[in-house]
């Protein structure tokens, strides 16, 4: 299912700042660019990395003076992409040294839903006198929850109070969220590549979310789409294995754009967000669903500020992936048995402002090695530094 520059770029794109990396195999190395109507303008001149370009004071106004004779059309830059050829121009994930972190359970709603889903069996008739039950007792509305409050914490207790623990209670209405590596910097795969799901995993899902990119100072910088694969299994069986259940080859993409913030983009245009969902099957399947990030129960600000600070700093930035409300659950094949990936899965993730990242997933042991760590990024640079 090939892209073409019309199916990905956002519906305003006559008007927005989007940055892409673009894998040149002349000399084997990603190149720093931008998108200009239905070509990609390669930057890689005079801005190293897309970490450089964050850290300008102002980075819309540097792309404006930047010139350069090097573009690729956007259209054979995707259909290579979806080709796998990494023989041709492609497109990586349009971050580069940033630090990859994710957060978890910030939807207060779907947080409070799984935990009363998991303690009623999947009974539907049981859970929703559960939920009354619950309703009742905290006297609200369980969205409206601010995490942290005297109103999150005594609706804590009262869940607790009937048997409905869970470790995702703390970090979906306490004072602190969850906060994670989700991949090593680097390796975050592009739109059109392959996503991979291991062997050893029977019950997985995607996870479509907006992405935050934030610079060396803690500064929100731009957004992009995200999906933050999750082996649900490896995960349900304990907390601590979360590493083993997110961190895996190809299993954080990211894209297909980086789009800055400027005077038609702000933070502000994302807080209400729609990121839709689509998984196609080669069965035929079809799944759909949206994350509104507006439903979110923690500002972003919260999100970053918990991330980064007196505790831990970034000096190449971070990109901080949101958390999800959309959490699938119907049944696939066998009742009971809920939704998991097969092999071949087409994955669509979708907002009217940030354009289309669409994936395949494939068995991860079939996929490419991930080769290029931070000796090969380097060693690249210094090629391209080399033609100036």
């Amino acid at each position: 299912m090939v892209l073409k520059s019309i199916d990905v770029l956002p519906v305003d794109a006559a008007e927005a700042t989007l940055i892409a990396r673009v894998w040149d195999p002349v000399v084997r190395a990603g190149r720093v660019a931008v998108v200009r109507g239905d070509e990609l303008v390669d930057l890689s001149r005079d801005i190293a990395t897309v970490s450089d370009l964050l850290d300008e004071l102002d980075p819309v106004a540097r792309l404006r003076e930047t010139e350069s004779t090097r573009r690729w059309s956007l259209d054979e830059v995707l259909e290579a992409s979806f080709a796998g050829d990494t023989e041709r121009p492609h497109l990586l994930a349009p971050i580069d040294l940033q630090v990859v972190k994710a957060c978890g359970v910030t939807f207060v709603d779907s947080m409070v839903e799984r935990v009363i889903e998991e303690r009623c069996g999947g009974d539907p008739a049981a859970a929703s006198a559960v939920r009354a039950e619950v309703a009742a007792a905290i006297g609200g509305d369980l969205a409206s929850l601010q995490p942290g409050s005297a109103a999150a914490l005594d609706a804590k207790r009262v869940l607790q109070d009937r048997g409905f623990w869970s470790q995702y209670l703390e970090v979906g209405i306490g004072p602190d969220p969850e906060v994670f590596s989700k991949a090593p910097v680097l390796a975050s795969v592009g739109v059109g590549a392959g996503i991979g799901v291991p062997d050893f995993s029977a019950w997985n899902n995607p996870e479509p979310e907006l992405v935050l990119s934030v610079n060396s100072r803690g500064e929100i910088r731009g957004v992009t789409l995200g999906n933050d694969v999750n082996l649900r299994d490896v995960e349900g069986r304990s907390a601590l294995l979360l590493g083993k259940a997110k961190d895996n080859n190809a299993s954080s993409a990211v894209g297909p754009f980086l789009r800055l913030f400027d005077e038609h983009f702000t933070l502000e245009s994302v807080r209400s967000e729609d990121i839709e969902l689509r998984v196609e099957g080669v069965d035929g399947y079809v799944m759909t669903g949206v994350n509104s990030v507006a439903r979110i129960s923690r500002p972003f600000e919260d999100l970053v500020d918990a991330t980064y600070g007196e505790h831990h700093q970034y000096p190449d930035g971070f990109v901080l992936f949101t958390g999800t409300l959309f959490a699938p659950t119907a049944d696939r094949g066998e009742p009971g048995l809920g939704f998991t990936h097969e092999y071949g899965d087409s994955v669509t993730i979708r907002s009217p402002h940030l354009g289309t990242l669409r994936n395949t997933v494939r068995r991860m042991s079939e996929l490419p090695r991930w080769s290029v760590g931070l000796r090969e990024f380097m060693a690249g640079q210094r090629r391209i530094a080399a033609e100036r």
